[in-house]
């Protein structure tokens, strides 16, 4: 298939220059798309129909039987081989059971090792005298070694999450799910599957996953370019308001009040500030006529206007359009007979340019923040009744900067420029977005998220239990409202597949303290893991745990509290192991990534050692917070766990 678009000759079927450089772009992305994943086979499922799909049964029709890939493949004429997981036929692989078989005979499920087909497992979904039995293959696959960045899962995906997987492209999903459910996985899969199904109309409108941090994102990268989708973006939410360049920080309080919804309104209030009641009519000049639109016209006018509620910049590029109509009424009553090139050079008057700038001037948004973080009297003023004194004076500037590019600001003040951006023009909003790791966004935050998704839907994935900022959702109601989702599904995935039971059961310890009420996690691994809690001396000795771990098949994290690092890493040196940091490519030779604690949400290991728990919940504003960061820590393991500590555990976690 490759070498067919590689093969492809375009020079007698373009009219033009451009339609050759296009169709060329297409066919290198088709190329590009069709490139050989190593260790990767082509299928790893078959589906014996007992009937032909969608052939009256009544009539007898034979069955067909298909194979499942990962991609559609076709033979030199044109016939399916494999068929694309995500294609309706495909669906039983995922659904069908000894209850509800789905005129399913046989469902066959490959294993591969380094590539070669090395074992295959029948289950006869039809047949009354087989009893149900867990796969082998399933088990295994899901319990294999992660080496490299996150992989797809669609030889594993399971029917709860097939069934958020392939829900419609109209509505909105959020998915609350503990550490190793794969809400991740979940959400990237159903991009890819959304892309299948409606593949024209998000051309057009576009996708987007969020995640985190970049860390986060090079982490997930290859996960739909592996499942042939080249044209998803990625960003943090920094990215996407990134009008200014961040310099500044914000201590925890006034990052909240930033980040509140009520400074939406304050923004909304301040930006409509700038309108000025009309105090002297308009006189247009053609030729020997003058023209007048009293004051109370205009005011009519303003007034209608700001009541349509629409963009200020939208509003500010009506209004001489607006004076210029009224003027256009006037010269029809007085017998002329203006035509649209009257009523724009009517609006193009130096007199009605004139007017628009004193009625309605523009507003520049970085401009207009960091006037409201600057002069406590613009900001009392547009904060009346929303923030009280004391939280105004917490977000007031000690030493307001002269101008927009010498400011320091803060990731916090961006998403206000950002909302203030949107108040003057309308934010481009994009046919789907996922957003992953939600749980630590600010309702300003998820203003931000949601203007880029107005007009199109939205997949949320996030844990409760791991929301590890001040500002963290409190729950998943709350957080759509502010995403404008408040329609969306809240599903829940609780069963494990990532984290064994052992450590995951250890972890939970901590949810009546972080999320009360949540359901834990059950782990439905049958590989137990390991899992040890070791006191230590020394540094030497968390280096011990590592080279016992690095024996071992697949990847390791060293997972530490921030300021832990520097020592840390000074003590592998001194052992002669090389580490990498969060989200660069692990190797044969390179298999262990020394992780602040800070940036260890949404990554996974094999084998993790966790240094000092203690230092990990102090290296946090409150102890909430700190449990939820240890939390998101001890849950990064797939296969062990061994938690060094020097100094007493949290209590929480002793008892």
């Amino acid at each position: 298939m490759r070498e067919d678009a590689e093969s492809l000759d375009i020079s007698d079927v373009t009219a033009n220059w451009v339609n050759a450089e296009v169709l060329q772009r297409q066919i290198g992305e088709r190329i590009k798309s069709l490139a050989d994943l190593s260790h990767t086979p082509l299928f790893f499922g078959r589906l014996d129909y007992l009937h032909a799909p969608g052939a009256d049964r009544a009539e007898g029709a034979a069955g067909e039987r298909f194979y499942i890939g990962r991609r559609h493949v076709h033979d030199a004429d044109g016939d399916p081989m494999v068929i694309d997981w995500r294609a309706p036929v495909s669906q039983p692989f995922y659904r069908a059971s000894k209850k509800d078989p789905l005129d399913i005979a046989l469902r066959r499920r490959f294993g591969y090792t380094g590539g070669e087909l090395t074992a295959y497992e029948d289950e006869h979904l039809s047949d009354p005298a087989e009893a149900a039995a867990t796969s082998k293959l399933l088990q295994q696959e899901i319990e294999r070694p992660r080496v490299g960045p996150m992989r797809d899962i669609v030889a594993t995906i399971q029917p709860e999450q097939d069934e958020i997987v392939r829900a419609g492209l109209s509505g909105s999903v959020c998915v609350q799910g503990g550490p190793g459910t794969g809400k991740t996985a979940v959400g990237l899969h159903r991009v890819a599957y959304l892309l299948y199904a409606h593949r024209e109309r998000l051309a057009r409108t576009g996708t987007l996953v969020i995640g985190p941090n970049r860390s986060f994102l090079h982490y997930i990268e290859q996960v739909l370019p592996a499942l042939g989708e080249l044209e998803v973006k990625q960003a943090t939410v920094d990215d996407l308001v990134g009008h200014v360049e961040i310099r500044g920080t914000d201590d925890a309080r006034a990052a909240v009040i930033k980040g509140d919804a009520r400074m939406a309104e304050v923004l909304r209030r301040a930006v409509r500030s700038h309108v000025t009641p009309p105090a002297e009519p308009v006189v247009v000049v053609r030729g020997s006529r003058r023209w007048r639109v009293p004051a109370y016209e205009l005011e009519e006018i303003v007034r209608e206007l700001q009541d349509r509620d629409i963009r200020y910049g939208a509003a500010r590029e009506a209004l001489p359009q607006r004076i210029a109509h009224a003027v256009l009424v006037q010269m029809e009553r007085a017998g002329e007979a203006p035509d649209d090139r009257v009523q724009d050079a009517v609006a193009r008057n130096t007199a009605v340019k004139a007017a628009v700038k004193a009625i309605w001037p523009p507003v520049d948004p970085a401009r207009l923040v960091l006037r409201l973080l600057s002069d406590a009297d613009f900001l009392g003023a547009h904060a009346e009744g929303l923030l009280d004194e004391d939280e105004q004076k917490t977000i007031l500037l000690a030493k307001p900067a002269r101008s927009v590019k010498s400011a320091k600001w803060s990731a916090a003040d961006a998403v206000l420029i950002d909302e203030a951006t949107d108040l003057v023009q309308r934010t481009h909003s994009l046919g789907h977005v996922v957003l992953d790791e939600a749980q630590d966004l600010s309702p300003m935050q998820y203003r931000a998220v949601g203007r880029r998704c107005t007009t199109g839907s939205a997949t949320v994935l996030g844990d409760l239990a791991q929301g590890t900022t001040p500002w963290a959702t409190r729950s998943w109601d709350e957080a759509l409202k502010h995403l404008g989702k408040s329609e969306a599904v809240v599903e829940e995935l609780t069963a494990g597949f990532r984290v064994p039971a052992d450590v995951i059961t250890y972890a939970s310890r901590l949810l009546p303290y972080i999320a009360p009420g949540l359901t834990p996690v059950a782990s439905v691994r049958e590989n137990p893991g390991s899992f040890e809690v070791r006191p230590v001396a020394a540094d030497g000795e968390v280096v011990a745990a590592c080279e016992e771990s690095l024996r071992r098949e697949g990847s390791i994290g060293l997972i530490a509290a921030d300021a832990r690092i520097p020592a840390l890493a000074e003590a592998l040196t001194a052992a002669g192991i090389t580490c990498l940091g969060p989200g660069e490519e692990t190797t044969p030779d390179t298999r262990l990534t020394l992780v602040p604690a800070s940036l260890a949400k949404g990554l996974e290991y094999d084998y993790v050692v966790l240094d000092e728990p203690r230092a990990v919940v102090d290296g946090e504003p409150d102890e909430r917070t700190g449990l939820r960061r240890l939390y998101v820590a001890l849950t990064r393991a797939v296969s062990g766990l061994i938690v060094t500590h020097s100094v007493p555990l949290p209590e929480q976690l002793a008892r």
